[in-house]
């Protein structure tokens, strides 16, 4: 079956179609979670991050312009959702928790394992960083974005994103082999 476009289902989902707006979320659905994990570093804040992300979309989708794409405009709200989650964090919170990783089926039990502690080691790593330079990281890296892409989304110019990115990828390269060496 072909797959609609994001601008069809958009369409649909302001004519009230539950389906389209059911299947623009299950599009976007792991990103925007993997996403707000490796931002906040808990899995139960991820989860919240993620809800309050899509209660936004859903709130704000007339005012998609389309513009740029979809998915630059859906991480640009993702992104303000996680400077709001800081912005009310409570002052002390536990540096024990560990985010959950996601389940690898296809994975042995011992490979399962590598890579859910070098994914919580990652996650940890990123909490060291200021939320500028973990925001241009995670969009970079997991999100997959150009440099002119994160400079929209953030409202900066995109030598500032190169700068706020190796800043952080270097104190990540020393968080890393400090830590986990």
């Amino acid at each position: 079956m072909f797959e609609q476009t994001d601008e069809k289902l958009i369409n649909k989902a302001l004519k009230g179609n539950k389906n389209a707006w059911l299947k623009l979320i299950k599009r976007y659905e792991k990103p925007i979670y993997n996403y707000a994990l490796r931002m906040v570093g808990n899995a139960d804040d991820g989860m919240d991050v993620m809800q309050e992300i899509f209660i936004s979309v859903f709130r704000n989708l007339s005012s998609y312009r389309g513009e740029g794409s979809f998915k630059s405009w859906i991480f640009r709200i993702a992104n303000y959702r996680v400077i709001e989650f800081y912005r009310r964090k409570k002052p002390m919170q536990s540096i024990d928790e560990q985010p959950e990783a996601p389940d690898e089926q296809d994975l042995s039990a011992e490979q399962q394992m590598l890579s859910r502690r070098e994914g919580e080691q990652l996650v940890n790593a990123m909490q060291s960083l200021p939320l500028a330079q973990k925001a241009v990281v995670e969009l970079k890296f997991f999100g997959e974005f150009t440099f002119e892409e994160i400079a929209d989304q953030l409202g900066i110019s995109a030598n500032t994103v190169k700068s706020r990115l190796y800043s952080g990828l270097d104190k990540l390269k020393q968080v890393m082999e400090i830590e986990y060496v």
